[in-house]
């Protein structure tokens, strides 16, 4: 954040439509956010799931273990990958709206959102299918 608004406090002079200021530091918050990520390697999420209306139920032993589940799947997404689900699933926004805080066409929004689930989709299919059981082969 810091990064982004010592970016945006330099580039300021040159932005052209002061109209577009929201979209313009959007767009820098998440470049500068790309930028930290590859450099550090290892991104660590901390991200906490509010519940809307509160827990119906006590938290069970399966739904963390879902939630660890989908966690570790995510770290393992690039970058990229994890900004446009976060963009789209936590923070509610269209492929009009992605496109605007990345620079880009709706249509790559789309296109990036749909290859972004289909690498999570695989990555927690790959988690689940049976590993081969250790210690059960011939001696």
């Amino acid at each position: 954040m810091q990064q982004a608004l010592v970016i945006a406090w330099r580039e300021l002079p040159r932005l052209r439509d002061p109209d577009r200021f929201d979209a313009w530091l959007k767009r820098l918050l998440v470049h500068a956010c790309y930028s930290e990520a590859r450099r550090k390697r290892a991104w660590m999420t901390a991200v906490r799931v509010l519940p809307v209306d509160g827990p119906a139920v006590p938290d069970a032993l399966a739904s963390l273990a879902d939630r660890d589940e989908v966690e570790r799947g995510f770290r393992r997404l690039p970058p990229e990958q994890r900004a446009i689900l976060v963009l789209h699933h936590y923070l509610g926004l269209d492929s009009n709206e992605i496109g605007d805080v990345l620079d880009i066409p709706a249509g790559t929004a789309r296109s990036r959102l749909h290859y972004a689930h289909r690498a999570m989709r695989a990555l927690l299919e790959a988690d689940a299918r049976p590993t081969a059981a250790a210690g059960g082969g011939v001696s």
